[in-house]
């Protein structure tokens, strides 16, 4: 099993099936992003370079992608928090996922990389 197959395998439902519909949609958006393993989470690159993560939550164990230069991201539905250089979008594995969402901010972020 591939390293990156091993997280999503790992995942407990609703989690699980929620990363590989997202895994799906990122690598879809965009024919030059790929997927590897950092830190022990699933990378995106662009180009070679990182763009977005897939992580749990730690308080609330729900799914998240974490925009690399999210900083420099305008789209409001993005969290800053205590980053200093990311930001995340948050994911309820329970409903049905907000693609038009998850698509404009994949594009704000490639927009940055063109």
């Amino acid at each position: 099993m591939k390293s990156t197959d091993e997280f999503y395998q790992k995942q407990p439902e609703p989690n699980k099936s929620c990363f590989i519909a997202l895994r799906n949609l990122i690598t879809a958006h965009n024919d030059h992003l790929s997927e590897t393993v950092k830190y022990g989470m699933p990378c995106f690159t662009y180009n070679n370079k990182a763009f977005c993560y897939l992580w749990t939550d730690k308080l609330t164990h729900e799914p998240y992608i974490l925009m690399v230069d999210g900083k420099l991201l305008k789209h409001s539905s993005l969290e800053q928090g205590d980053r200093a250089r990311m930001k995340i979008l948050r994911i309820n594995p329970n409903e049905d996922l907000a693609v038009n969402i998850i698509n404009e901010v994949l594009q704000e972020g490639l927009a940055l990389r063109s």
